[in-house]
């Protein structure tokens, strides 16, 4: 008898022990459901962030458009578009919204344009709704806030210099433009000075006369203080051939241009780069200009120039985005021109300056913007 009790005691201590261990590992189930289920929302709260920051910033850098649109009509347009691509990121099966103070937009160093955007997702109950629990509700716990971070960028000119690309030649062409005339048509350009004669057609691809609203500038012949040399610079073996000229015109600088000075083009420690120039100019550059109108190139910019002639040697301090509009090079000097304006040139092979000085205009990477942490 009495070992038929102990048996039957045992037998409850047992299922009590078991009762429990299942309760114990149904609410450690409930918590790991649980647990699951809020990593995942917080896993589509951080997409749906790097994709609005990303949306954010592309919109930012397609506003850096010539003529410049404004900071408000830029902030205005990233801030849609960083909503819309948030909503479009479904988190716990909702697009989320995003309160003003979850975006914010940072000017760039070099510039003091906006060329960065951070953005907050949130899942808060002031916002979008707090991340609700299934089991943990026995425990008391009915939700849970939260949120994700994200911030993307593309670099505003700063590029102190280029160097081979596997993605193709380097498109610059082998003229420099003294930085005073640049500088003066920045200023026309920011002013909104509309005294210009042609404009290109982005939609159609072509050049037709009138004004666009962005300034131009001659190009070619420019007064450098040399008599006879006209701003033609060696990107290559000293004293290139007219033919050399005219290839990088037309196709580019390549990498065995570059061999000749360093194998690169690129700005010292002291922001220079001596280069020197030729004179004069063929009736092959004249075809070979003739023949990138209308395409997006890249300029040396010069402080000053020594020596003429054949000796004559540019300091090279910044680089330009530019696109040629109109050439002209027969008659008389004073009728002879290449007409360029600012535009936006993307770039393989860009080396980035080592600090946040301007050292380049309108010159962005190929593929700019990006996510940073």
């Amino acid at each position: 008898m009495k070992s038929s009790r102990t048996r039957r005691r045992r037998l409850g201590t047992i299922l009590v022990l078991t009762a429990v261990m299942m309760v114990a590992m149904f609410a450690l189930l409930a918590v790991a459901v649980d647990i699951g289920y809020v990593t995942l929302i917080r896993t589509q709260l951080q997409s749906a962030a790097d994709a609005a920051a990303l949306a954010a910033t592309q919109e930012l850098y397609d506003n850096h458009t010539l003529p410049p649109t404004t900071i408000a009509e830029a902030r205005a347009a990233a801030l849609e578009s960083a909503r819309d691509y948030a909503r479009l990121n479904l988190v716990g099966g909702t697009g989320p919204e995003l309160a003003d103070t979850d975006v914010v937009f940072l000017p760039s160093a070099a510039t003091g344009s906006l060329n960065a955007t951070y953005v907050r997702v949130r899942r808060a109950a002031d916002i979008n709704g707090e991340i609700p629990t299934f089991f943990m509700r026995v425990l008391g716990v009915d939700s849970s806030s939260g949120g994700a971070e994200a911030k993307a960028m593309f670099d505003d000119n700063f590029f102190s210099g280029f160097e081979p690309s596997e993605k193709g030649n380097l498109m610059i062409l082998p003229f420099a433009l003294d930085k005073q005339t640049w500088e003066q048509t920045l200023e026309r350009l920011l002013a909104g000075n509309n005294d210009d004669d042609w404009t290109w057609d982005e939609e159609n691809q072509e050049i037709t006369p009138g004004p666009d609203g962005i300034p131009e500038a001659n190009l070619f012949p420019q007064g450098t203080g040399s008599p006879g040399n006209r701003g033609t610079v060696d990107i290559g073996a000293r004293n290139n051939s007219a033919a050399d000229a005219a290839r990088q015109i037309v196709e580019g600088v390549n990498a065995a241009d570059l061999e000749h000075i360093g194998g690169k083009l690129e700005l010292g420690p002291d922001g220079t780069l001596e280069l020197n120039g030729d004179t004069g100019i063929s009736a092959g550059m004249k075809n070979a200009l003739a023949s990138i109108r209308g395409k997006p190139r890249i300029i040396p910019l010069f402080s000053s120039v020594s020596g003429n002639g054949n000796n004559a040697t540019y300091t090279i301090v910044g680089f330009a985005g530019v696109r040629v509009m109109d050439v002209k090079l027969t008659g008389q000097m004073s009728g002879k021109r290449v007409i360029i304006q600012p535009a936006r040139v993307q770039v393989y092979g860009g080396i980035p300056a080592s600090d946040d000085s301007r050292t380049s205009d309108f010159i962005y990477s190929h593929s700019p913007v990006r996510l940073v942490h």
